[in-house]
């Protein structure tokens, strides 16, 4: 991974929480590795190994260019917090280690930040590895979810959108809210970090920001099922504070047996 010449300090700090993701990791991590060298962005990348007990530290190892941190507290917020606080970068970019960002994405995410000052996070949808028939099923919900967020937000200033496996944000913004809500374990985090951040400035939803991911957990516990409670558990922080579901199912062992 190459940085820009002129920057000492990375411009972008790519953080993923990864807990036993050997199976995806290097997917993901190509994916960013590609977008950075092509365009010899100022970047760093950082893997947060999250109390795996599978070979995803291995995984880190062969790229020596993407720094390694251990967080043993198993949540997603832990692992981002811990990334967070180990990174430089003047905006963060929490990406799943499942997730590939597209072409451009980071071209987009500059863009986005250089023509709003007061942009503190940006978002974008998924497309997952299912069947076409779900990708249409999955952008209508996306096209309802933005719909959803722009009336409540404009209208009463509730929250905004961020899709947790694919975001970025200014540091300083994180760092005036004092970060990830480690108090959440699972669902709910990133409908509390948008409400957190929309506080402080602007949080932007935009299908520029695109990225391919897997569908695990629909194929694990069910379309129906999982989008049921991402959406249960979006209202619920929004007007509650808190999430509904506290808990959520181990969908990687699942799946491995099921294989």
């Amino acid at each position: 991974m190459q940085r820009s010449n002129d920057k000492k300090r990375a411009k972008i700090s790519f953080v993923i929480p990864a807990h036993n993701e050997e199976q995806y990791l290097a997917h993901s991590l190509d994916s960013i590795l590609e977008e950075i060298e092509k365009e010899n962005y100022g970047a760093e990348v950082i893997v947060v190994n999250n109390a795996s007990t599978d070979n995803t530290e291995g995984v880190v190892k062969e790229y020596p260019n993407v720094r390694l941190v251990v967080e043993n507290r198993k949540g997603t917020c832990f692992a981002r917090m811990a990334g967070f606080l180990a990174s430089e970068g003047e905006l963060v970019a929490n990406i799943d280690a499942d997730t590939r960002i597209m072409p451009g994405w980071i071209k987009t995410a500059l863009e986005e930040f250089e023509r709003k000052s007061n942009l503190v996070a940006l978002s974008g949808p998924c497309k997952y590895d299912l069947s076409p028939r779900f990708d249409f099923a999955a952008w209508i919900y996306y096209c309802a979810l933005y719909a959803v967020y722009a009336v409540g937000h404009r209208l009463f200033g509730a929250s905004s959108v961020i899709l947790g496996g694919n975001f970025i944000a200014r540091r300083s913004a994180l760092q005036a809210i004092g970060g990830y809500n480690t108090d959440m374990t699972f669902y709910g985090d990133d409908s509390d970090l948008a409400k957190r951040l929309a506080k402080v400035g602007i949080v932007k939803f935009s299908f520029r920001l695109m990225a391919h991911t897997s569908g695990r957990r629909f194929r694990v516990e069910g379309v129906v099922k999982t989008a049921g409670r991402y959406v249960l558990n979006y209202f619920w922080v929004i007007f509650f504070g808190k999430p509904f579901t506290r808990q959520a199912i181990h969908v990687r062992l699942k799946e491995n047996r099921a294989a």
